[in-house]
């Protein structure tokens, strides 16, 4: 765990939980809220790019952890209806989260009538202040707020929960535009949503896909994420999708990152079939087939909670539990 170890003490802002993925370090809070006034979309890594008629994604490219905290970790999207805007996840802080609603005074002219928090991770939800300075309502999923609290705290020194807590299917409009948010379960412990775009097929995941990056599963639970992907593979075949983290893609990427996790299910079989101790499970390399993807610091922790969940057989919430009584202070707000 000597990576992640590095990446605590050295990154700003990841929860991906979470994700959702580290404690804030005093020092790096001032100099992201110095950023507030500077940060452009190229000092943040990120690039605009346009996924339908009115829709937007802010992609993030920069590995993990960032070498400069005022960069972006996750992707964020925009959907501009005829009557007003919806955002998905201001990033890690407010500072990204200011240029993610100055980005959308750049497309149109119209409000920003909701923004939605796919999960509580704080990569996706530290940057809610700005939203909150906007006097925008917040919406978030099932245990968010209580998440939020409790285990953002060292992350997150202005922590900002969702007002709205949603549950089931919801259906916001946007004058003639509707806007789907679905539930679906397996990275985030209960928190996980996706925005759909049914007019335009265009599908927001959050972390439920990673997109040629290393997930952080740790947090949720592997064989749940396992169905869930094949429920949204063939759910929406033909969308264009925007992930949590990397490259837009479509339902290859979806397909793609179930691969992954199956990958990650076998090793943690044959370790069960072979009696293969937690050490030496942890210590396994990446294999080949992933060498090109980014968020390589997180694989440790990959294997460690499929350890836990597959060869050991515990729940999610026993491994999520056991990973973190063994990780750093740093750590332990994901």
């Amino acid at each position: 765990m000597k990576q992640l170890r590095q990446w605590g003490l050295g990154l700003l802002l990841v929860a991906l939980t979470a994700v959702g993925l580290i404690a804030l370090q005093p020092r790096l809070a001032i100099q992201a809220q110095e950023t507030a006034s500077t940060a452009t979309l190229d000092s943040a890594g990120l690039t605009l790019e346009e996924l339908g008629d009115g829709i937007y994604g802010l992609i993030a490219s920069v590995d993990f952890p960032p070498v400069d905290p005022g960069m972006a970790i996750c992707n964020g999207g925009i959907v501009i209806g005829s009557d007003g805007v919806l955002v998905v996840d201001p990033f890690q802080s407010e500072a990204l989260g200011d240029l993610l609603f100055e980005t959308v005074a750049t497309l149109t002219d119209l409000p920003v009538k909701y923004v939605v928090n796919t999960h509580y991770h704080f990569d996706h939800t530290g940057g809610n202040p700005a939203a909150a300075s906007r006097q925008l309502p917040i919406l978030g999923r099932g245990p968010i707020r209580e998440f939020m609290l409790t285990r953002n705290g060292e992350s997150d020194s202005n922590i900002t929960p969702p007002e709205v807590v949603i549950d089931g299917a919801w259906d916001l409009w946007l004058g003639e535009r509707q806007v789907q948010i679905r539930e679906f379960e397996g990275h985030s412990g209960g928190t996980d949503a996706i925005v759909y775009v049914p007019d335009a097929k265009v599908l927001i995941t959050g972390d439920l896909l990673f997109n040629q990056r290393i997930p952080y599963v740790a947090d949720g639970n592997i064989r749940t994420w396992q169905a869930t992907l094949a429920e949204l593979i063939v759910d929406y075949s033909d969308a264009l999708v925007l992930p949590g983290h990397g490259p837009v893609t479509d339902v290859a990427g979806l397909e793609s990152f179930k691969t992954y996790l199956a990958d990650l299910v076998a090793l943690a079989e044959d370790w069960e079939s072979a009696g293969t101790s937690e050490e030496e499970a942890v210590a396994t390399e990446l294999p080949a087939k992933y060498s090109d993807f980014l968020f390589q610091a997180l694989f440790p922790s990959n294997l460690e909670a499929a350890y836990n969940q597959i060869t050991l057989g515990q729940d999610d919430a026993a491994s999520i539990q056991h990973y973190l009584a063994t990780q750093p202070e740093s750590v332990k707000a994901l």
